[in-house]
């Protein structure tokens, strides 16, 4: 017996939500590639011994840092509010500064899990800056004029 095939239901996501859920997901890899540096041996001894990188952990290197997690993380609400050309600009820009910036992390001991996540990292990165790029242009949108004789004027 054969059944009728129903199509799957397929809602068209908006762009603003694209870009939210791909912020999202940097988040998701940029913290998780943080911490399971964790686990790397020397780390903790490192942290304890008051020292980053090469950086000694102070106040400003701990604020910059924050501040380097805050922008990604506000991006994924900012998708969402800011109007469309705005939106769309902020996007790009800041996904453009961040993979320079998430390839520098690279620096130093890189092991295989810093590299693949900076590279699904700036992955998502690109996708970011395609989807904002070819932003959806509004269909039959034309200048719009009032005329009329001043009794009843109407858009036209």
């Amino acid at each position: 017996m054969n059944l009728p095939q129903r199509a799957l239901e397929d809602i068209k996501v908006n762009v603003k939500l694209k870009l939210a859920a791909l912020w999202a997901s940097f988040m998701f890899l940029y913290i998780y590639v943080d911490y399971f540096h964790l686990y790397m041996p020397g780390s903790i001894e490192d942290i304890l011994a008051g020292k980053m990188f090469v950086f000694d952990i102070t106040q400003v290197v701990l604020l910059t840092g924050l501040a380097s997690v805050t922008i990604p993380a506000l991006m994924i609400f900012l998708s969402v509010a800011l109007t469309a050309k705005v939106n769309r600009w902020t996007n790009i820009i800041v996904a453009a500064v961040y993979i320079p910036f998430t390839l520098f992390n690279l620096a130093g001991e890189a092991w295989m899990h810093m590299v693949f996540g900076a590279v699904v990292e700036v992955v998502l990165l690109l996708l970011i800056i395609s989807y904002a790029w070819k932003w959806p242009k509004q269909q039959g949108c034309s200048t719009l004029t009032w005329g009329g004789s001043g009794q009843g004027d109407q858009l036209q």
